[in-house]
């Protein structure tokens, strides 16, 4: 026999479990269903195990979408300093690393328990491992074919995630059931995600893997001020992380190897010098990365044989390291999928879809994109909680 609740909620990661804590406690029905066995597997492995919950300095400005506005509804109504009273009622530590990103004192798993928790508060029921096999939209409202039998509701809620990380368990299950309900779906792909060489690059630079480096990144309309860690495939660390979410493919990124010097002033200063450029640039920059550089630009000779052109355009090429990519590392490196369901489908104000009544996403499922550093539990939190707080 259908078992009847308020609503439905597919998805028991960050955004699901908000949102079914929320409405349960509203004092609606609420079921939770999820194919993989753990809960919140993203929140046990993110930021190594501490998970970063939020940033202190969220604000719209850190989040890609076509509707660059559309955040601003949910992220106004559930703030950071909301989840964070939340975790000190649960008793959690937590500390700021750097940027106002907020990690656990302790395992990420407290904040799963905290969660499976304030649900349990709400009456939630859960039903895990349980694969779904049909959503269907009838009179009584929608109707939810699974493993464990079909259930029924007025509410269903979409908080399957994206395609980041598929071996805990992402699909595009999200994406299928917005077509299936004809939303229009941005075309996702990876962010926040490594960068990879071509060959031609990997053999002037794939020596220098484990090497960092502060620079300046940008791509497109993102520029980030962070490390720059090169790897045996290509480019990572936070600043390249960054710039994927913004880098369209075919173009180059651009890199300034040296933010913080003046790259032509610091070699005019051993113009007369018999010394190597790279033995100069090892003063500002790791000294393999600037040995592999003067090799890669053919700045062999000492300092006092070069030709002011030549010394000039060093400079220029370490301020504006133009490098093209040759792909990312893919969805099983990338901490999130760029793209999604169309806002433009949905109200900012409760996630549901505009032209079907009951139905909402949540979540990375949706085209909203945080920055690295928390951004995107946040928008989890934020829009789970303004779905749990209209459904039903």
């Amino acid at each position: 026999m259908t078992q009847r609740f308020d609503a439905i909620v597919i998805g028991a990661g960050a955004a699901g479990m908000m949102c079914a804590a929320t409405a349960g406690q509203r004092g609606r029905r609420v079921l939770l269903l999820d194919h993989a066995a753990k809960l919140g597997e993203k929140i046990r492995i993110s930021g190594g195990g501490r998970c970063n919950f939020t940033n202190l300095h969220c604000s719209p400005a850190n989040f890609i979408s076509r509707n660059p506005h559309f955040c601003r509804s949910a992220l106004a109504r559930y703030t950071p300093r909301h989840f964070i009273d939340l975790m000190e009622r649960h008793g959690i530590g937590w500390h700021e690393k750097k940027l106002g990103q907020l990690f656990c004192d302790d395992s990420a798993t407290r904040i799963i328990a905290m969660l499976k928790a304030e649900c349990d508060a709400g009456g939630v029921q859960w039903r895990t491992p349980c694969a779904v096999s049909s959503t269907v939209r009838g009179v009584a409202g929608f109707e939810v074919a699974t493993s464990m039998g079909s259930f029924s509701a007025p509410c269903l809620v979409i908080a399957t995630g994206g395609l980041s990380i598929p071996k805990i368990g992402a699909s595009p299950f999200g994406y299928r059931v917005a077509e299936q309900f004809g939303l229009p779906v941005v075309p996702p792909r990876p962010a926040l995600v490594p960068l990879t060489f071509d060959a031609q690059e990997l053999a002037r630079f794939g020596d220098l893997a484990g090497v960092s480096a502060e620079v300046a990144a940008s791509a497109g309309a993102g520029c980030f001020r962070e490390n720059l860690l090169f790897t045996h495939r290509g480019l990572s660390g936070p600043s390249i992380l960054q710039v994927s979410s913004y880098w369209t493919p075919g173009e180059p990124i651009h890199v300034d190897l040296l933010p913080d010097h003046p790259g032509e002033s610091l070699l005019h200063q051993h113009r007369a010098s018999r010394a190597l450029p790279a033995t100069v640039l090892g003063v500002a920059l790791p000294r393999r990365l600037a040995h592999a550089w003067c090799e890669a630009a053919g700045a062999a000779q000492p300092m006092d044989q070069m030709a002011m052109k030549a010394l000039r355009a060093l400079a220029a090429g370490l301020h504006d390291w133009q490098v093209k990519p040759s792909g990312t590392a893919g969805y099983q490196k990338a901490e999130v999928t760029l793209g999604g369901v169309d806002t433009e489908a949905l109200s900012s104000r409760t996630m549901e879809v505009r032209h079907v009544p009951g139905l909402f996403f949540i979540g990375e499922v949706v085209d909203v994109t945080g920055h690295l550093g928390g951004f995107n539990f946040q928008w989890a939190w934020a829009s789970g909680h303004a779905a749990g707080s209209f459904i039903g």
